[in-house]
């Protein structure tokens, strides 16, 4: 089969692999779509320099092999059904694994292909081979809304440990892929109402269109939106916890779910957190309960228009390397690739 390996900067190899065997609790996939995200990006730029790597690791497709031990098992998929696949390598029996925290596995993740090649998901390729337990249906969703499982299950776990319920006030910093999940998802649980933040207008423009209830620029969002109840950060800039921090009511959640350059650091009055009896969350990646929450969502077609909005372009793996490109240096919601 073929696979994409990123061999340096800006340098994409489709090599031969041979195709998975399947294990007796495995299911074999047929690769639909994979969808490119801020890994990936830094990886072809080189600012993430590891090298030669098989990344890929947003993918969805179709069972066309399941294990001995697990065929026939209530909730496995089966051959013909169209999957999301969590492609995390959760250990299980690490103390973060047993408190039930496995998005924070202490075991390193990652693989290799059969040449030693490191495989950071090795999703953009023909097939992937996977634990049947890490399949999730999405019924008769297009393909392109299952590939989206992965981020939609690390909002879902966004959402999930910053206690977001119906009826709160919430605002998202950054108006990209990640925050417009969240815009989607926010909605789907019943915000009450559910503000964007950006520094770009046009991104501010497709948020009130996608159902935003207002949107603003960082200087104004205080006095456009009021007081918040949760507020998620999607996207770690300077300044960015101490703005979620002025926006959030007595009680309030700031989330940290977007990543941070590691030398940034946040100038933040411990009284004021105590005063107020504010929570600051820090949240990474997602677990299998948030995978089942979000393969049930897509699968209702609840979020169809949402997440149709979010695909930019699609690519045949062929050309794989016009969708690295792609991604890597314009702006871009989700740029998908398969077929």
């Amino acid at each position: 089969m073929r696979v994409a390996v990123v061999t340096a900067p800006e340098q994409v190899d489709l090599r031969e692999e041979p195709v998975p065997e399947v294990g007796p609790d495995d299911v074999l996939v047929r690769v639909g779509r994979t969808g490119m995200c801020t890994m990936e990006r830094r990886l072809y730029l080189g600012t993430k320099p590891i090298y030669p790597v098989a990344p890929g690791h947003e993918v969805a497709g179709e069972v066309v092999a399941v294990g001995r031990a697990v065929a026939g098992l209530p909730g496995v998929a089966a051959v013909g059904d169209t999957v999301t696949v969590d492609l995390l390598t959760r250990c299980g029996t690490c103390t973060s694994c047993r408190r039930g925290r496995s998005a924070l596995c202490k075991q390193p993740q990652g693989g290799a292909l059969a040449d030693g090649t490191i495989s950071m998901g090795a999703g953009f390729a023909e097939f992937v081979k996977v634990k049947a337990l890490q399949a999730f249906r999405t019924g008769s969703a297009p393909i392109a809304h299952a590939a989206m499982g992965e981020p939609l299950a690390c909002v879902a776990h966004s959402a999930r440990l910053g206690g977001l319920r119906a009826g709160d006030r919430v605002a998202v910093i950054g108006a990209g892929f990640m925050g417009r999940l969240h815009l989607a998802l926010a909605r789907f649980k019943g915000a009450a109402s559910v503000g964007l933040i950006d520094i770009s207008e046009e991104r501010l423009a497709e948020a009130r269109a996608a159902g935003a209830d207002w949107t603003s620029t960082p200087e104004q969002a205080a006095e456009t939106g009021g007081r918040q109840d949760v507020v998620f950060v999607t996207a770690g800039a300077p300044g960015a916890l101490e703005s979620a921090l002025s926006l959030c009511d007595d009680g309030g959640t700031v989330v940290l779910f977007g990543a941070f350059p590691k030398e940034v650091l946040a100038e933040v009055g411990p009284d004021l957190i105590h005063h107020h009896e504010l929570s600051v969350v820090g949240v990474y990646s997602q677990e299998p309960r948030d995978w089942t929450e979000a393969a049930a969502i897509i699968g209702s077609g609840r979020l169809a228009a949402d997440l149709d909005a979010l695909v930019t372009a699609t690519y045949p793996l062929a050309d794989v390397d016009a969708a690295f490109r792609l991604a890597a240096k314009s702006p871009v919601y989700r740029v998908l690739v398969g077929g």
